[in-house]
């Protein structure tokens, strides 16, 4: 009897230390894949030639991220400038010099389950991974 139980207890430490780095990983590639996307749309969205992040932009940036495994309802942009004035609109571009900061969140989901099940404490469903920056708008009109 107390074979089977060690045994038991042997594969289900094996099973955990092999299964623990993959979703890690799947959280780290996340957090990396939010931070390209929003480094991408500040380099497009405060060039010269746009001066702003509008809903196009980020309904396409939906689509790139919705390829790679993001669910696409989930994904939450917010635009904003350090003047105080809309970063998102297309007929009101950020003039030069004005800093245009964008934030794109995802929620954790069901990601740390095996932790919760072993008792390490984890993020709340409802909390959200994100990635943010900020680059100054070159839009000269």
């Amino acid at each position: 009897m107390k074979q089977i139980l060690v045994f038991l207890l042997f594969a289900v430490m094996m099973v955990w230390f092999m299964f623990t780095p993959v979703y890690k990983h799947i959280l780290i590639l996340r957090q990396a894949a939010l931070q390209k996307e929003v480094d991408y749309l500040l380099e497009v969205g405060a060039s010269g030639t746009f001066g702003y992040v509008d809903d196009a932009m980020t309904e396409l940036s939906r689509n790139r991220l919705a390829e790679i495994g993001f669910n696409r309802s989930q994904l939450d942009y917010t635009v904003t400038t350090t003047s105080g004035s809309a970063g998102n609109r297309a007929d009101l571009p950020v003039q030069r010099g004005v800093g245009i900061r964008l934030t794109i969140t995802y929620p954790y989901g069901n990601l740390f389950g095996i932790d919760r099940l072993l008792g390490i404490s984890v993020p709340d469903d409802t909390e959200r991974m994100g990635a943010a920056g900020m680059k100054m708008s070159e839009y000269v009109p």
